[in-house]
């Protein structure tokens, strides 16, 4: 008999062998039917799968992360057997779930798929669910595995296999379908009753751009035809939210060819809001002690190569610029941290000078693949809302919390009530991604724990996420329409300051290192002004409106009260314009609303005779008239206080 331990603690008998679904059907035949995969000793594992010794169980349904992830890993291999039947030939790369679905890159040879073959996939994977095929585990050798995929003439499972180990292979079949998988699968395709595949696009094998470029087909399924209906509907809110549509709409942002893929380049209203989002940050900096500085866009490739970033970021780097001088070379930077650090070692250091807090605004420049670039979330020119802070080691937890306070602060002014942080630390089975000692790296992953528990922080711990430096704590936001964004980071770094020889003079008068604090509440301006977009659906809050009011005369005739109007505004710093087209009052607020400016001002006879104005707010239609002064008024204390 072996013990198993279930969430709640409670403990219970079963024979060695059992399965997590036999452990589901002994505690309700409901739950076993519900039941999809289960977590044993924190590892997600078939249902079918023998338990052996004793282990804590978790019984995984479609409402987990786990069985979600369990589903919708199935239904990928669910579509690549329908491709596999209807394109006879295909090769396939990797097939994994996503946040929202899940995705299969293959090679259908001198076949291209469009969006227009989709529908035929769709019909062909619900047939198949239909027939509930059982997905079936094979553990096979090495030796095996070669021969099967070299039967099939798939040089993409075959190069996968290669840089497997012996006696860790797996095979998954279900249908007419085997793949290369570690699992783990749905008991059988009749759990998958609504399929959606929602686009296709080019994927480089191994996101190496100099390989074959493969086609991507994306997908979503559900246990339920209603929640695929709802997930639709979402969908549809998702595209008149999606902030390139709502960047050209609203003329908040551009990009060029001429000027290069994944650059952009900000219009007048767009480097408006970006400015009084970053006007906002610096006054909340201000008040918590940090310094302003600025760094050159290049510096010499050495900085970065003392630095980490030429070896660990060299490939998404741009190229070096060689000089006429025989050697040099310069970088684009990467990161704004190297700069920092040779800031802070411009002078002598005491322990009385810290923490010492250096912000910048600083834009980097990473070489992203053009297949990958996408609006404002993924660019080759970025600004970071960047900060270090180089403290003593007992002042960490002080300054990360503060830092915290920060990212709540701006949390609040924009609406993101709903979050979760995720603690990202080591790879503990590939450390040569990283640079500096185990002590370090423990020191530091230890002082993020204790933090988040003294902050009674929601919070995960992912293993393989942190920089290459240090463990990291990023803020996970789901925006107005669920959707997961990282936004706000900030990380722990006994490294760089090693690597740059950083130190000050302790009270005992030797030498000690600096600890340093990597922080960026926005993360990129690009990125969280598009994040913000859809949020938003680009209906900014009074304060952060490009245009807070726009002034609406009737006719011609009212155009000199308009003005006074428009001159009384802009003296008390409301940004506001008049609308002086020859067109109808009713076109005129239609366009306002469109362009989502928070307040219209209608003059006519009657506001001007009696020096008034009469006031729609977006979305709410009229609300009455008012005094230019009281109007006045009414912006300012709004501003103030959602600013507070």
């Amino acid at each position: 008999m072996i013990t198993i331990t279930l969430p709640d603690n409670s403990t219970r008998q079963y024979p060695s062998g059992v399965t997590a679904y036999e452990i589901a059907r002994s505690i309700s035949e409901g739950l076993a039917r519900q039941v999809v995969s289960a977590k044993v000793n924190d590892q997600v594992w078939d249902l079918s799968r023998k338990i052996n010794q004793d282990a804590h169980v978790q019984l995984l349904t479609w409402n987990d992360p786990e069985g979600k992830a369990t589903f919708w890993h199935s239904s990928a291999h669910l579509m690549a057997e329908a491709i596999e039947q209807l394109y006879p030939g295909t090769k396939f790369g990797i097939g994994p779930d996503i946040e929202n679905g899940f995705y299969y890159d293959i090679d259908t040879g001198d076949t291209v798929l469009t969006e227009a073959d989709l529908v035929e996939i769709e019909k062909r994977m619900l047939q198949l669910a239909r027939e509930k095929q059982v997905f079936v585990r094979q553990e096979v050798s090495k030796e095996e595995a070669i021969r099967y995929f070299t039967e099939k003439d798939d040089e993409y499972k075959l190069e996968l296999i290669s840089e497997l180990e012996d006696g860790q292979i797996s095979l998954y079949k279900s249908g007419t379908f085997t793949d290369l998988c570690r699992g783990p699968h749905l008991p059988d395709t009749g759990f998958i009753k609504a399929i959606k595949l929602t686009s296709i696009a080019g994927a480089y094998w191994r996101g190496d751009e100099k390989r074959k470029q493969l086609t991507r087909v994306y997908g979503i399924s559900f246990p339920k035809a209603k929640e695929l209906e709802e997930y639709l509907v979402l969908l549809e809110e998702a595209k008149k939210r999606d902030h390139r549509k709502l960047g050209k709409e609203l003329e908040l942002f551009t990009f060029s060819q001429r000027v290069g893929s994944g650059l952009p380049l900000w219009l007048p209203k767009g480097a408006e809001l970006r400015e009084r989002l970053e006007n906002f940050l610096r006054k909340v900096q201000r008040e918590a002690g940090y310094q302003p500085v600025i760094t050159p866009h290049i510096a010499n490739v050495n900085l970065y190569k003392t630095s980490g970033h030429y070896e660990k970021y060299g490939v998404d780097s741009f190229r070096p610029i060689t000089t006429p001088v025989e050697g040099e070379a310069f970088f684009l930077k990467p990161m704004n941290c190297p700069h920092h650090c040779e800031i802070y070692s411009s002078k002598p250091r005491s322990y009385k000078d810290l923490p010492i807090r250096l912000a910048e605004f600083g834009t980097v420049y990473r070489y992203e693949q053009s297949g990958e670039l996408h609006g404002l979330t993924r660019v080759r020119g970025f600004t970071q809302d960047d900060a270090h802070i180089f403290c003593t080691p007992d002042q960490i937890k002080s300054e990360f919390k503060a830092v915290i306070k920060i990212i709540m602060r701006i949390f609040k002014a924009l609406d993101f009530k709903d979050f979760i942080t995720q603690i990202s630390i080591r790879d503990p089975l590939d450390p040569s991604k990283y640079i500096g000692s185990d002590e370090n790296w423990e020191k530091a992953e230890a002082a993020i724990m204790e933090v988040a528990e003294e902050e009674q922080l929601d919070f995960v711990v992912v293993e393989g996420e942190a920089a290459f430096y240090g463990p990291k704590m990023d803020f996970m936001v789901r925006d107005a329409l669920g959707r997961k964004w990282q936004l706000g980071t900030i990380q722990v770094d006994y490294n760089l300051p090693e690597r740059f020889d950083l130190s000050y003079i302790g009270s005992d008068n030797e030498k000690h290192r600096p600890v340093m604090i990597h922080r960026a509440p926005f993360g990129s301006m690009e990125r969280f002004v598009a994040v913000l977009i859809e949020h938003l659906a680009g209906n900014f809050p009074l304060w952060l409106a490009p245009e807070q009011v726009i002034i609406l005369p009737i006719s011609e005739k009212y155009l000199n009260y308009a003005q006074k109007v428009y001159h009384f505004l802009q003296n008390s710093d409301i940004r506001s314009f008049i609308d002086e087209r020859n067109e109808k009052t009713g076109r005129k607020i239609r366009d306002a609303e469109l362009k989502k400016i928070p307040y219209m001002l209608i003059v006519g006879e009657k506001e001007e005779s009696e020096n008034i104005l009469s006031v729609r707010k977006h979305q709410q239609g009229d609300i009455g008239t008012m005094t230019i002064e009281e109007f006045a008024t009414r912006i300012q204390t709004e501003v103030t206080q959602i600013e507070k």
